[in-house]
C-alpha cells in the first residue's frame, strides 16, 4: 500500500476557500485508510482537508492575541483623533464655517458632480464610503465561517422549495418584475452622480432583484451566473478596484501631482471622475452581499 502523504497548507487552504472544510476544526490525525491487500490509489484515500491537532491549538491561542494588539492599535488611533477634536459646540469649529461651505460652494467645481451628496461620499470623504464597503464584506465573510463551522445545509428548506414549486402568480409577477428592477438598479447606479441614486441605492434594488428571482425560481438557475466563486473574486475585485483607484487619485490630487481622471463636462454621464466607476464598484458589493446573505442564511451557502 502506498503511503499516504499529507495536503500542504496551501491545498487546505485552497480546499477551506472552496467551502470544504472548518479551518478552525480539526479531526483524527490518523483517518482510517481502506484495508485492502492489493495497493490503493491515492484518489481513494480520504482527503486531508482539517488542520492538525498542533496547528489547531496554536491559531487558538494566537488568534486571541492577534485580535487584542490590533484592537489596541485600533483604540489608540481613535483615541489620539479624538484627542486632537476641537472642542464640541464650539462657534470657531471648521465644521460649522468651513467644510459645509466648501461642499455647497466648489463641489461642483472640485468634484464634477450634479449630485452634491454623490460628491461628498465618493470624493471627498472616499475613505469612509470605502470602509463601509469593507463593513459588508467583514459581515459576509464572517457569516460564511460561523455556518461552516456550524455544518450548514447544503439543500433548501422544504418550505422555500414549495413556494417556487407552487405559487405560478409568484412566478408570473417575477418574469415581468425582475428584469425591470434589475434594471432600474443599474439605471439609479450610473445615475448617482447626476441625480439621486448610487451605489449604495442601486445595489440594494440590484440584490433585492436577484433575491426575487432566486425566491421565485430557485437557485439553480441563478448559480451558472452568480456563483460561490463570482461572488467571492466581485466583491474582492471591487474592493481593490476602489482601493486602488481612490488611493491613487488620493496620492496625486493631495500632492497636486497629474492624475489620468477628469471632471468631465458636469450634467454628462460620463463626468464627475472617479465617482461613476466607484458607485458601479460600490453597487457590486451591495447586491452581491444581500444576495449572499439570503442565499447563505436560506441554504448555508453562496
Amino acid at each position: 500500500m502506498k503511503k499516504q502523504t499529507k495536503p500542504k497548507l496551501s491545498e487546505r487552504l485552497r480546499a477551506w476557500d472552496a467551502g470544504s472544510f472548518d479551518l478552525t476544526a480539526s479531526i483524527d490525525p490518523d483517518p482510517p485508510v481502506p484495508t485492502v491487500e492489493h495497493d490503493v490509489r491515492q484518489e481513494d484515500l480520504p482527503p486531508l482537508v482539517s488542520l492538525s491537532e498542533r496547528e489547531t491549538r496554536g491559531f487558538r491561542r494566537l488568534y486571541p492575541v492577534l485580535a487584542a494588539a490590533l484592537s489596541a492599535v485600533l483604540v489608540a488611533f481613535l483615541l489620539s483623533a479624538v484627542l486632537a477634536l476641537p472642542p464640541y459646540g464650539a462657534a470657531d469649529n471648521p465644521p460649522h464655517n468651513e467644510v459645509m461651505e466648501r461642499y455647497v460652494s466648489q463641489g461642483l467645481d472640485e468634484t464634477g458632480a450634479v449630485n452634491t451628496v454623490a460628491g461628498v461620499i465618493l470624493d471627498y470623504r472616499a475613505f469612509d464610503t470605502l470602509g463601509e464597503s469593507h463593513v459588508l464584506y467583514t459581515a459576509a465573510t464572517a457569516v460564511m465561517i460561523l455556518l461552516l463551522a456550524a455544518g450548514g445545509g447544503r439543500e433548501e428548506p422544504p418550505s422555500v422549495r414549495r413556494i417556487m414549486e407552487g405559487d405560478p402568480i409568484l412566478r408570473g409577477t417575477a418574469r415581468v418584475q425582475v428584469p425591470v428592477i434589475l434594471l432600474f438598479g443599474v439605471y439609479v447606479i450610473l445615475n448617482g452622480h447626476l441625480g439621486p441614486g448610487g451605489g449604495f441605492a442601486g445595489g440594494a434594488i440590484l440584490g433585492g432583484g436577484l433575491i426575487l428571482y432566486v425566491i421565485a425560481f430557485g437557485f439553480e438557475p441563478l448559480e451558472r451566473i452568480v456563483s460561490g466563486r463570482v461572488f467571492r473574486v466581485g466583491i474582492a475585485s471591487a474592493l481593490c478596484f476602489y482601493s486602488a483607484a481612490k488611493c491613487y487619485s488620493f496620492f496625486c490630487g493631495a500632492n497636486h501631482l497629474e492624475t489620468i481622471f477628469r471632471n468631465g463636462t458636469p450634467g454628462a454621464i460620463l463626468s464627475a471622475g472617479l465617482i461613476l466607476p466607484l458607485n458601479v464598484a460600490v453597487g457590486l458589493i451591495v447586491a452581491l452581499t444581500m444576495y449572499g446573505f439570503y442565499s447563505m442564511f436560506q441554504r448555508g451557502r453562496v
